[in-house]
C-alpha cells in the first residue's frame, strides 16, 4: 500500500516537473532568444532544401560538417507546421524536455530512490545552462536526453539481467552517433566504467557475456549507417573544424601541450562555480553556468564521490568486498570528464558551455548526491528534526529555481548583448522585408565572403533566408562580385555590413539614392542601413 501510494506521488510529481520544464522551454520561444543565429539557420535550410529535394542526408557537409537527424527531424517539423521559428526549435524543446524525464529515470535507477531522480529531474527542468539549449536550434541539445536514457537502461539491464535493456541501451548509443560529434567519446565512458563492473559483480564476465554481446550488436545496427557514411561513401566527412582548434596540433599548443593542457582543463572546470563560458549564446557572462546553491552541492557531490570511489576500491582489494556502489560512482566520474574533453581538448573559446553539454547529465546527478542525502537525513530523523530537513532542501531546490528563470527570462533576455549574439539586426532586416509592398524590389547585399554556404549565400544571410523563404516576391540577394542589374526605380536595397564604399558604388549609378537607418528594436544595436532609389 505505502509503495503503491509512493510510486503515484512520485509519478504525479514527475508529471508537473514535465510540464513545468516544456513550459519554461517553449513560453515567449518566438522572441527569447531574441533573434537567430546563422548556424541555427543553416539547419533550417538544409532541412527546407532536404524537403525540396528528398534528399535527407545523414550527415551535412554546410557549416563545417553536421550530423543529420536533428537537422532531419526539423525538415519533418517544417513539414508539419510550416518555416515557423517555432517549428526550427520544436525539436529542442523536445528534446530538453526528455532529458528532465530521462534524468528521473537515470537518478531514480542509480539511487534505487524515487525522490533522487525527482531531485535530479528538477535540478535539470529548472537550471539556466539547459533552459538556454533548450530553446536554441542546435542539434547538442539531443546529448543529455540520449545519454540518459541510454544509461538508465543500461544500469536497469545490470539489475534485472533483461536482455531487452541492454539491447535498448546499446542502440541509443549507435543513434548517439547521428546526434553531435561529442557523442562519439561515450564508448570510452564504457572502457572506464568496465574495470569498476568487474570489481563491483562477482563473475561479470561469466554472468553477462550474452548482455554485452546484445548491447554491442545493437549499437553496431544503429550506428552502421553513419559508418557506411563517414568511412565508405563519404571518408572526408570524419574530418571537421575541431581539427583547427585541437590542443593536439602544434600551430595551437606551439609546443607545449601539457601546459596548453593544464590551461585549458583549469578554464573548462571552473565554469560550473567561478567564472563560466564568456559567450552569450550559451551564459550569462561572467557568472557560471550553475546557480550558487547548485553548484555547491555539485562541488559536495564531487569531492563525496572521489572520497568514497577511493575508499571502495581500496576496500575491494583489502579486504576483498563487492559493493556495486563503486560502479555507479566510477560511471558518474568517468562520464563527467569524458564528456568534458570535447572542451579541454580543444583551445577555442574557453570555457565553453555547448562544447562540454555531455557533462549536464553528470553534473546534475553528482549535484543529487548532497541534496539526497538531505533527504534521507529527514526520514531517518525526529519529526522536528525531519521537518527542518525538509524544508532546507525545498527551500533550495525553490530558490535555485527562482534564481535561474529570473536569471533567464528578466534579465538575459532582455539583455542587449543576447541581442547582439544572436543577431537581431538580421531578424530586423528579414521583418523590414516582409513589411515591404509586394512589387518592390528588394535587394540584400552581403560583404562576407568567408563562408558560403550550400544554398550559395554567405553565412550572415541565412537567417533573413529563413524568415523570408517562399514569403516574399522580387528579393535579390547580392554578393560583392556579383554581376546583377538593379533596378533604379522603386527599390530598396539593405546593407548587412554597413559599408560606406557600398553605398559610394550606388550612389555613381543612382545619384537620387537615399540612405536611411532603420531601428526597429532601439537601444538592442540591431540598426541596419537601406538605400531607396525612389
Amino acid at each position: 500500500m505505502n509503495t503503491h501510494f509512493t510510486r503515484i506521488t512520485s509519478g504525479i510529481a514527475l508529471l508537473g516537473i514535465v510540464l513545468f520544464a516544456l513550459f519554461l522551454r517553449s513560453y515567449h520561444i518566438d522572441s527569447a532568444p531574441a533573434g537567430l543565429y546563422p548556424d541555427e539557420a543553416v539547419n533550417a535550410a538544409d532541412a527546407l532544401t532536404a524537403n525540396e529535394t528528398g534528399d535527407y542526408k545523414l550527415f551535412y557537409p554546410n557549416n563545417y560538417g553536421r550530423e543529420g537527424l536533428f537537422i532531419n527531424l526539423q525538415a519533418v517539423a517544417f513539414l508539419m507546421f510550416g518555416n515557423t521559428l517555432t517549428a526550427l526549435k520544436l525539436w529542442s524543446i523536445i528534446f530538453g524536455t526528455l532529458a528532465v524525464a530521462g534524468m528521473y529515470f537515470l537518478g531514480s535507477e542509480l539511487f534505487h530512490r524515487r525522490s533522487a531522480g525527482l531531485i535530479a529531474s528538477f535540478m535539470t527542468a529548472t537550471s539556466f545552462w539547459a533552459i538556454n539549449f533548450s530553446r536554441i536550434g542546435f542539434r547538442a541539445i539531443m546529448v543529455t536526453a540520449l545519454l540518459s536514457f541510454l544509461f538508465y537502461y543500461f544500469f536497469r539491464g545490470l539489475r534485472t539481467r533483461r536482455l531487452s535493456d541492454f539491447a535498448i541501451s546499446g542502440f541509443l548509443v549507435g543513434l548517439g552517433l547521428h546526434t553531435y560529434i561529442a557523442f562519439r567519446l561515450v564508448p570510452i565512458i564504457f572502457i572506464f566504467l568496465l574495470p569498476a563492473l568487474i570489481l563491483s559483480y562477482e563473475r561479470f564476465l561469466a554472468r553477462y557475456w550474452k548482455h554485452t554481446a546484445i548491447f554491442i550488436f545493437a549499437a553496431a545496427i544503429s550506428a552502421a549507417p553513419m559508418f557506411y557514411d563517414f568511412f565508405i561513401s563519404h571518408p572526408e566527412h570524419f574530418d571537421s573544424r575541431a581539427d583547427a582548434v585541437s590542443i593536439f596540433s602544434p600551430s595551437i599548443n606551439h609546443g607545449d601541450f601539457l601546459g596548453t593542457l593544464g590551461k585549458t582543463f583549469g578554464l573548462s572546470l571552473i565554469k560550473y562555480n567561478f567564472w563560466g563560458d564568456q559567450n552569450w549564446r550559451h551564459n550569462y557572462p561572467p557568472y557560471p553556468i550553475l546557480d550558487p546553491f547548485i553548484g555547491f552541492f555539485f562541488l559536495a557531490g564531487f569531492l563525496y564521490i572521489i572520497w568514497k570511489t577511493v575508499t571502495l576500491i581500496g576496500r575491494r582489494f583489502r579486504q576483498h568486498e563487492r559493493d556495486t556502489h563503486l560502479a555507479v560512482y566510477m560511471f558518474l566520474l568517468s562520464s563527467f570528464f569524458v564528456m568534458l574533453m570535447p572542451e579541454f581538448l580543444t583551445n577555442e573559446g574557453l570555457p565553453h558551455a555547448l562544447r562540454s553539454i555531455g557533462t549536464q547529465m553528470p553534473v546534475f546527478l553528482i549535484a543529487t548526491l548532497p541534496a539526497f542525502w538531505l533527504v534521507r537525513k529527514a526520514f531517518r530523523s525526529q519529526t522536528g528534526s525531519k521537518t527542518a530537513f525538509l524544508a532546507i532542501i525545498m527551500l533550495t531546490l525553490t530558490l535555485s529555481a527562482l534564481f535561474n528563470i529570473t536569471k533567464y527570462f528578466v534579465f538575459y533576455a532582455h539583455n542587449p548583448n543576447q541581442a547582439i549574439a544572436f543577431n537581431l539586426n538580421l531578424r530586423n532586416i528579414a521583418d523590414y522585408l516582409l513589411a515591404l509592398p509586394p512589387q518592390t524590389n528588394k535587394y540584400v547585399i552581403s560583404t562576407d565572403r568567408s563562408r558560403i554556404e550550400g544554398n550559395h549565400l554567405p553565412i550572415n544571410v541565412q537567417p533573413i533566408f529563413f524568415f523570408t523563404y517562399r514569403k516574399i516576391e522580387n528579393l535579390t540577394y547580392l554578393l560583392p562580385d556579383t554581376d546583377t542589374t538593379i533596378a533604379r526605380h522603386d527599390s530598396v536595397i539593405i546593407l548587412i555590413n554597413d559599408d560606406s564604399r557600398v553605398i559610394e558604388n550606388i550612389r555613381r549609378f543612382a545619384p537620387d539614392a537615399i540612405a536611411e537607418t532603420i531601428d526597429l528594436h532601439p537601444g538592442t544595436q540591431s540598426a541596419f542601413t537601406i538605400i531607396r532609389l525612389p
